[in-house]
């Protein structure tokens, strides 16, 4: 029997990578899914190849702009009902990342994907949450947010650092109210995010990194688990990673 029947949830950066794949394991379990991003057109390829029907979603939405964000929780909350499950996994990194090269906007730009955009969603989100007492809420982090590295790059690295301390005390104070937060830190994923290393990343590297059904299958875990039962901290990584 599905899992996730009777639920519903909202995913960001549901296009392509993490979010797809997510997607498709929850509407796989029986949840109602909604998949948000910048880009109309990448989310209607994500329906076609998802072929849900009433099950899913799509609405386009740029998670750096706040009202943007309570527009899309207030019609996903109106086309469903509620929203159990919030993934707040988009993301974003850019190619000129080290520190001499970052400006002042691009430095803004990383903050605003990385960190503000997933704060939006979770304000926007909460009070429903609160009010039924339940909720999960998931955030995709990465291992720059526990081990800064110039691979990930200063602003990135910053934002994602910042990411699991928003996780951390969110869990913290809404405890008592039987919401679970989980942030979820991937080493390197094979996604579109990879496009944009200032160094080209191959075809032989990508296969042996993590693949998005891979951090899909721990956010399907995390939101399967019984409401006595919830994980702070998630570590997933490629095996052939060092994680020191």
């Amino acid at each position: 029997m599905p899992v996730l029947t009777e639920k519903t949830a909202l995913i960001t950066g549901g296009g392509s990578g993490v979010g797809l794949a997510t997607a498709r394991m929850f509407l796989r379990e029986g949840a109602k899914v909604a998949i948000a991003g910048r880009r109309a057109e990448k989310l209607l390829r994500a329906a076609a190849e998802l072929k849900a029907g009433p099950q899913l979603l799509v609405h386009p939405a740029d998670i750096t702009d706040p009202d943007q964000v309570q527009k899309l929780v207030h019609d996903v909350t109106n086309a469903f009902g509620r929203i159990d499950i919030l993934v707040a996994n988009a993301g974003a990194n850019i190619k000129n990342r080290s520190i001499r090269e970052l400006t002042p906007e691009s430095w803004r730009s990383m903050l605003a994907a990385n960190l503000d955009g997933a704060f939006y969603c979770i304000h926007a989100v909460l009070p429903q949450m609160r009010e039924r007492r339940d909720g999960v809420i998931i955030c995709i982090n990465s291992v720059s947010g526990k081990r800064s590295n110039p691979l990930g790059g200063a602003a990135y690295n910053a934002a994602k650092f910042g990411l699991a301390a928003l996780g951390i005390c969110l869990a913290a104070e809404e405890k008592d109210n039987n919401i679970r937060v989980t942030n979820i830190f991937p080493g390197e994923i094979d996604t579109p995010i990879l496009d944009n290393r200032p160094v080209p990343v191959t075809p032989e590297h990508r296969a042996r990194i993590l693949q998005p059904e891979d951090v899909a299958a721990c956010v399907l875990f995390v939101a399967t688990l019984p409401p006595r039962a919830s994980i702070p901290e998630l570590i997933i990584k490629p095996t052939w990673q060092t994680y020191i």
